[in-house]
């Protein structure tokens, strides 16, 4: 059985506190009353998350935590006391970021970036805002133009932290920043490149001209629910395209120059119109 990830087991026997489950190896776990489905029966299978209850007792949950086990991921800071801070990760116990891993102070409703572990002296479950111990910073095998997952994290001075893939921290530039992120939301990005220094830089469109043709359908279809028209032309400026359409002045042009080419759009000095046989 896998502290602090998805398992899937079998139902053994029922209980007045619930039902027992066991793996393959013959290893019980209880699954609390609360958490049986309605028909559930000895035999069954089950998809489960375990972790350890306030009496270190390790149980069984059908919640959805919003982390797994060595996962990084923005949580929201519920609670602080003596102990430590207590993490609102979607489960009915909080979980704790001991005073020792903390690497900046925590107080209720702040929301930080951490990392699941287990920590080894009490076997618990521990978040730690010390995320850099757990990034591959040496052996960055990412390559340009590889389709990554980010997981957004703060906002700097040039633009927003992220992670990449659960593994790298990487960079996305607020001047090619084309669409609203918010920190903890994760969003497919693109690497665009790996610095000498084996930092990661990242973008939200894919490199080169591979992403006219996302661009292209996206005006099409703003022209098809906006009366076959738009008033944005090749001269609009960068901040009212951006606004609109999501997407950098270079890349509307692009596409645009795309759609003509094809005869799908009939450029004219007030704006976009699409032709009539679309």
């Amino acid at each position: 059985m896998e502290i602090g990830k998805y398992n899937t087991l079998t139902a053994l026997r029922s209980t007045d506190n619930g039902f027992y489950l066991v793996d393959a190896d013959k290893n019980e776990v209880l699954l609390p009353n609360k958490y049986v489905p309605k028909g559930f029966t000895e035999g069954d299978e089950i998809e489960v998350f375990l972790y350890r209850d306030s009496e270190d007792r390790m149980v069984a949950t059908t919640e959805m935590p919003d982390i797994q086990l060595h996962e990084f991921g923005m949580l929201e800071v519920r609670d602080v006391n003596k102990v430590g801070a207590f993490l609102d990760w979607g489960l009915e116990k909080d979980l704790l970021v001991p005073f020792s891993e903390q690497k900046f102070r925590l107080f209720p409703g702040k929301k930080c970036v951490v990392f699941l572990k287990l920590d080894q002296k009490t076997q618990r479950l521990v978040a730690t805002t010390r995320i850099e111990h757990y990034l591959e910073r040496d052996d960055v095998e990412l390559e340009p133009g590889e389709k990554v997952d980010l997981l957004i994290c703060e906002p700097t001075e040039i633009g927003m932290q992220v992670i990449i893939n659960n593994k790298y921290l990487g960079l996305l530039y607020d001047n090619e920043l084309f669409q609203a992120v918010m920190p903890g939301e994760h969003v497919t990005g693109y690497v665009k490149r790996v610095r000498p220094d084996k930092k990661v830089d990242v973008m939200l469109q894919r490199p080169g001209y591979e992403h006219v043709e996302p661009a292209a359908q996206k005006i099409l279809d703003i022209l098809k629910a906006n009366d076959n028209f738009l008033g944005i032309t090749d001269k609009s400026e960068p901040v009212i395209i951006l606004a609109k359409l999501e997407m950098s002045k270079k890349t509307f042009k692009k596409a645009i120059g795309a759609l003509y080419k094809q005869h799908r759009i009939r450029l004219e000095e007030d704006g976009i119109y699409l032709m009539a046989e679309e």
